[in-house]
């Protein structure tokens, strides 16, 4: 089981500008220190964590950071119209479009999905499978 995914960012402030315009709006809590950002999905007590956490910090070694070419991260939306959404809030919010919301014949029928970069260049996707919505056939 993944525990958790870090991206780097070299300007925190622009970081927590995205990523907090969708993750809130997916369930998770920000907690904010000196070390970065960490976003977590709640836990009720007596029970285990069974997402991962996702953390925004500078690089480690000091360097600047960079994006990783093939490196995405995909968070799931409860369904089409959040996609849209949060899509459209992650731009306003410093993102760059990869790829606007909407299926794509390479998935498979109910895969509804928009890729994102964020300010550091970080491919992230906002995905939604809902079988309740109508698929790409209809």
């Amino acid at each position: 089981m993944i525990a958790y995914v870090t991206v780097g960012a070299d300007d925190i402030a622009r970081a927590k500008r995205f990523y907090s315009a969708i993750l809130p709006a997916l369930g998770y809590d920000l907690k904010e220190g000196p070390e970065g950002l960490s976003y977590a999905l709640p836990v009720p007590m007596g029970q285990v964590a069974v997402s991962p956490d996702f953390y925004v910090k500078l690089a480690f070694d000091g360097r600047p950071a960079l994006a990783g070419n093939g490196t995405m991260v995909a968070f799931e939306a409860c369904g089409q119209e959040q996609v849209r959404d949060l899509h459209a809030a992650a731009l306003a919010a410093g993102g760059h479009d990869e790829g606007a919301p909407g299926f794509r014949d390479a998935y498979g029928p109910r895969f509804f999905v928009g890729y994102l970069r964020d300010p550091q260049g970080n491919k992230i996707a906002l995905f939604s499978s809902n079988p309740n919505e109508p698929g790409r056939d209809g």
